[in-house]
């Protein structure tokens, strides 16, 4: 094997255009090792191999440096660059995150896991090159997609108008985001794919950087070809490959959009090695909403930024929809810009995509919806401490974010039977932005009320006494299973409160709770420090109700474990239910 001798990048260097070929073929072998055992993103990788080999064989990284977007595409990066142990021995699978890592590696740049990145990151260092007196390349990587995000294209911008020197810019164009692409952008490209990058209608020749096209971008000897040509080029230029998503498995190049991203499976027939049982989930009820809705609400319109299955809307569901769903492609504040519009049209937009990236839509959603109180319904998944655990994709930031914003109610269901009225309400009323949450956790019911036009009206769920324990959203199970503990090892019941509103206080109960209790527990599936439980300190600050925060640190976390992190946290119910004792 070649890439059992591959410790750095100058051992690439050593190999002839063959043996480049054997190797990439080895580098596949490694990536099913890793990825039928743990999951992982499949399809951008297959795709990407040649061309890193080919990378690497012309540059000289880390001194050239190569700064990918998203970074999903690095896998075969990471195996060149001193980690294939990550890929080819199970036991060190834990040591290589899914994304660049500087942490890992020299040859690492940024920890990226969000899109649209790459370019703007990459023209940074080129400027910083170019005003410390470097000489050495740069290289943005950017695909599946990433090209229609704001930020990639005011980069495009910057780097044509602004940069004269040494800039390469790999487009990676396998026709896919996640999903199809959508967008004109994408359009241009297909033509110019069509045309073998002679187009007269150029989009990057039209910011003012230079262009060469290669049809062939599993072939590595045609990549180091071109890679050589544009070696220290002394002005900004884009690469444009043409590659096949999920190359070298049947099953994901038919299948590209389920391969995006898998978990653990059998690579003879692609069927998941993990059963997570045939219970209810939250993204099943969620797709149910959505087409029930479609059908009964002419004025219903989905809005995605590129994320239609973070809801369950496979193709099937998303022709169904026909007009009434719009992909706007990788562009989190244009769907929110545009959802806005729709409102005040008249129609009923949903936004749908997960909470860590609704964060790049923050002034979208401050300005152009909340400002003028255009009745948007933000539905996000992946918001639980549970879900998404890489440092690049949590969600548990967006309480503490989203919940200061002025006009925005923030509904945190704790049930389905309430989720589903809350998503029902969300979207009949007229008055209210609403951003509503997914739970995270396992489907759970309980009657609930389907009004909730009594803004900031908590629902009292057991009357008690001495302790109330405020459990929002996903975490009221937790309330309810420390109320069973205090009563039953303590002796008394406590009062179970469902908030259901993340984003004000129920003032009114909060003065009457404070009549009969001395002790306020919070929980919330987020960070405490700027989230809704630092509501309820702050309104009882001058009392003498004493409260204590539970939830998470502000801090980056990066593939915890969950349980171990509530016991970390002092959140298991044996734990609170001491703290009870000790402070009542």
């Amino acid at each position: 094997m070649f890439l059992e001798n591959i410790y750095s990048p100058a051992d690439v260097k050593k190999l002839s255009i063959e043996e480049l070929k054997t190797l990439s073929a080895e580098i596949r072998e490694g990536l099913f090792n890793r990825l039928t055992k743990i999951g992982g993103h499949f399809g951008p990788n297959f795709g990407f191999v040649e061309a890193t080999v080919a990378l690497h064989y012309v540059f000289s990284s880390p001194v050239d440096k190569f700064v990918f977007d998203v970074s999903h595409q690095a896998y075969a990066h990471k195996m060149l660059t001193g980690r294939k142990a990550g890929y080819l021995d199970d036991a060190h699978f834990a040591e290589d995150s899914g994304y660049t890592n500087p942490d890992e590696s020299e040859h690492d740049f940024f920890n990226i896991g969000h899109t649209s990145t790459s370019i703007a990151l990459a023209l940074g260092l080129a400027k910083g090159r170019d005003v410390l007196g470097g000489n050495e390349n740069i290289v943005a990587i950017i695909g599946d997609g990433s090209l229609s995000g704001g930020e990639a294209l005011e980069a495009l911008s910057a780097a044509g108008s602004e940069l004269n020197s040494n800039f390469i810019i790999v487009v990676n164009d396998n026709e896919m985001a996640i999903a199809e692409t959508h967008g004109g952008i994408y359009k241009n490209l297909a033509e110019l794919r069509k045309t073998n990058g002679k187009a007269e209608n150029n989009m990057f020749k039209a910011w003012g950087l230079d262009y060469i096209y290669e049809e062939n971008g599993n072939d590595v000897e045609r990549l180091v070809n071109v890679f050589e040509k544009v070696r220290d080029t002394k002005r900004p230029i884009v690469v444009h490959i043409h590659t096949q998503k999920g190359k070298g498995y049947a099953i994901a190049e038919k299948d590209k959009e389920t391969w995006h991203w898998t978990m653990p499976f059998d690579r003879a027939t692609g069927k998941p090695t993990v059963n997570f049982g045939g219970g209810e989930s939250y993204n099943e009820i969620t797709q149910r909403l959505i087409m029930q809705r479609a059908e009964r609400d002419r004025d219903f319109v989905v809005v995605t930024p590129a994320m239609p299955m973070s809801v369950g809307l496979g193709a099937a569901e998303r022709e169904k929809l026909g007009k009434q769903f719009l992909d706007v492609g990788i562009a989190e504040e244009a769907a929110v810009a545009v959802a806005s519009g729709i409102a005040k049209r008249g129609g009923n937009p949903l936004v749908v995509t997960n909470m860590t990236f609704l964060q790049r839509a923050y002034d979208q959603i401050s300005q152009d919806v909340c400002i003028n109180k255009t009745p948007v319904t933000l539905l996000m998944n992946f918001t639980a401490f549970d879900g998404l655990t890489d440092v690049t994709h949590l969600g548990i930031f967006g309480l503490a974010a989203f919940t200061n914003i002025p006009n925005l109610v923030v509904l945190a269901p704790s049930s389905a039977e309430e989720y589903e009225a809350m998503f029902n309400w969300s979207l009949t009323q007229k008055e209210h932005p609403v951003l509503l949450l997914i739970p995270g956790n396992e489907v759970t019911h309980r009657k609930s009320e389907n009004d909730f036009s009594a803004i900031d009206t908590y629902k009292v769920e057991v009357s008690g006494e001495k302790v109330a324990i405020i459990a929002l959203g996903d975490f009221y199970q937790k309330g309810e299973a420390l109320g069973a503990m205090i009563k039953d090892k303590l002796g008394f019941t406590p009062t179970l409160i469902n908030p259901r509103f993340a984003s004000g206080v129920d003032e009114k109960l909060l003065c009457d709770i404070a009549k009969t209790h001395s002790l306020v527990i919070t929980l919330e599936d987020g960070i405490v420090s700027g989230g809704f439980g630092e509501k309820i300190a702050s309104f009882y600050g001058m009392s003498g109700v004493k409260v204590k925060n539970f939830g998470l640190e502000k801090k980056f976390y990066d593939r915890y474990n969950p349980s171990d992190l509530l016991k970390e946290l002092g959140m298991t119910s044996e734990q609170m239910c001491a703290f009870v004792k000790e402070n009542i």
